[in-house]
């Protein structure tokens, strides 16, 4: 009778036992199936859930100037962004966030329960704040909320530079100008990193590298910012001065062809992004047509040479200051009477241009306008570059080879004028202008090194007293150049809106710069190139050579010193009277 309590505690014991081994096997058996059989599985749902690849944000290029001074440099700041399934689990915290940033809280709502619904765990709230402001959002620990490093791009010059460099979007990408055309070279490459993050979306362990980051190139343009400086301050000057509506000035090297300088009126901030119209950002110095005018006669003046027809001592009969061609009257603005091919350029004589074209084949000018990037681009490489109009000669009639001479019914830019104009000065040879410094280009030889020598000398005769474009001179330096002014042209012909021109190149001599000057519509009385455009050349080029310190040719010239000279220099300078000594240095 006593034998059954103990048959049954074994047999609950074995029962035990029994359910004890059996946990334990399915302990096994679950812990082979997690860590063996599903492994890979399950590491997956739980990087999905905590594993994430990040960016590395990294700075784009800073834009220098010719000297390394800094044109365009990137800042950090700081963008918000939510986790919108986190924060509106928390949406009674919406208000204070939307206070905080500046949005209204309806609306931020409404986007967030949006991005909920949709499961996107990244949505920007503000970007491009300055740290502090983002620290104090940061601070109100909202849940969901996070920080992420960006950089913006600024520009230390603003509206002087605003057209060469252009601008980027808010995602750092060159949008106009230089930022656009050098974005590849700007424009870093983000690196990536993994992290672990916990469910408020905050990091809590980074776990690899995956790829680091590539900061983006330096650009060292050829802009020297104190010249740029001061062609807008005398461009703005001037606009306002004649009431005209826009302008531009290139200001060229002519042994290298890099532009020193380029500026147009009306300008933009580009640090405030969007807040331009279109009108004001274009680069009118590269992208806006004109009919030259007069300052196109230089290179008639270099085909009647070059077709053997003409030389520099040719007498033209300007006909009383009218000539008629096909039904259409050529007119001078006074009687020049007979006139050689210098006077011709001295005077701006019409009629002279008219009557060499009427001697030459369509093929002889258009020849001499095409060699020097007329109706091609330049291949400065700045993005929406114009090519301008050039008809093929076949297609001219004679009305049109003789207006063409003298700067009508082509159109052209301020820096294909500049490129042709370094050309004469830099003894025939074309050098592309460049928008970096130190880069060559391949040069190509336009004219006869003597024939350019020559026609630099006629320009000169333009800025002397009996000259169009005297208020273009510079004390001290001898100047060669050309006025220009051309009617606007419209759909049903000319109006009385006038576009004022002036190239030329200092010092005269031995060309080191080349500068264009284009006002439009000048309508404070005065519209002549020589009188709205000239001055404008004349005061900036007078700042320009002072910077570059570049010595004066014509106070040399007058008193027989001759160049400057590397070393004795000072002993050359002994000769020169007390009061004018100053105004020569020594070259070291």
């Amino acid at each position: 009778m006593r034998r059954r309590p103990r048959n049954s505690l074994r047999l609950r014991l074995g029962v035990v036992a029994g359910l004890f081994a059996l946990a334990t096997f399915a302990l096994v058996v679950r812990a082979v199936d997690l860590q063996v059989v599903r492994k890979d599985f399950y590491q997956r749902q739980g990087d999905a859930r905590f594993l994430r690849e990040i960016a590395i944000p990294t700075s784009r290029g800073q834009i220098l100037d010719r000297n390394g001074e800094p044109l365009a440099v990137s800042t950090p700041v700081e963008s918000l962004w939510a986790n919108p399934p986190v924060l509106m689990e928390h949406a009674e915290r919406i208000p204070e966030l939307a206070q905080a940033l500046g949005l209204d809280a309806a609306a931020l709502r409404e986007r967030l329960a949006d991005r909920a619904a949709n499961r996107r765990e990244f949505d920007y709230l503000r970007r491009h704040l300055n740290p502090e402001q983002a620290a104090r959002v940061l601070a109100l620990d909202i849940p969901g909320v996070n920080s992420l490093r960006e950089f913006r791009r600024y520009y230390p010059a603003g509206e002087v530079m605003a057209h060469v460099l252009g601008y980027t979007n808010i995602d750092d990408q060159g949008q106009e100008g230089l930022e656009l055309a050098f974005d590849h070279w700007l424009a870093g490459k983000p690196g990536s990193q993994r992290v672990i993050r916990d469910r408020r979306g905050r990091v809590v362990e980074n776990v690899e590298l995956v790829r680091p980051p590539e900061p983006g190139r330096d650009l060292h343009l050829s802009i020297d910012r104190r010249i740029q400086y001061l062609a807008y301050r005398e461009l703005t000057a001037t606009l306002l001065e004649h009431n005209a509506s826009s302008g531009s000035m290139v200001i060229l090297d002519v042994p290298t062809g890099e532009i020193l300088a380029m500026v147009n009126q009306p300008s933009y901030n580009n640090n405030a992004r969007g807040a331009a119209e279109p009108s004001q950002r274009r680069n009118r110095a590269v992208t806006d047509l004109f009919e030259p005018g007069s300052v196109i006669k230089a290179f008639t003046v270099a085909a009647a040479l070059e077709s053997g027809r003409f030389t520099p001592e040719s007498v033209i009969d300007t006909h009383g200051g009218n000539l008629r061609v096909a039904n259409h009257t050529v007119r001078d603005i006074r009687n020049f009477g007979p006139s050689d091919l210098t006077r011709m350029l001295t005077k701006s004589s019409n009629v002279a241009a008219a009557k060499i074209a009427l001697e030459l084949e369509n093929q002889q000018l258009w020849s001499v306008f095409e060699r020097i990037g007329i109706g091609q681009v330049t291949g400065s490489g700045f993005p929406g570059e114009a090519s301008g109009v050039l008809p093929p000669p076949q297609r001219w009639g004679t009305l049109h080879k003789v207006t063409m001479s003298y700067g009508y019914a082509i159109s052209t830019t301020a820096l294909q004028v500049a490129q042709g104009y370094a050309a004469l000065a830099n003894g025939g040879v074309l050098q592309p202008p460049t928008f970096v410094r130190g880069t060559r280009r391949d040069a190509r030889r336009v004219f006869d090194p003597a024939m350019a020598a020559r026609i630099v000398a006629m320009l000169q005769t333009v800025t002397e007293p009996e000259g169009s474009g005297t208020r273009a001179a510079v004390p001290n330096y001898t100047v060669a150049g050309k006025t220009g002014t051309s009617r606007r042209a419209t759909a049903g012909g000319y109006e009385s809106r006038y576009v004022s021109v002036f190239a030329g190149m200092v010092p005269a001599s031995a060309p080191r710069l080349v500068g264009v000057v284009v006002v439009n519509d000048p309508r404070g009385g005065s519209y002549y190139g020589g009188l709205v455009a000239a001055p404008v050349f004349g005061r900036v080029m007078a700042g320009a050579l002072r910077l570059l310190d570049i010595a004066p040719d014509r106070v040399l010239a007058a008193f027989d010193v001759g160049p400057p000279v590397h070393g004795d220099a000072a002993e050359a300078i002994q000769d020169i009277p007390g009061e004018l000594a100053g105004l020569v240095e020594p070259t070291p």
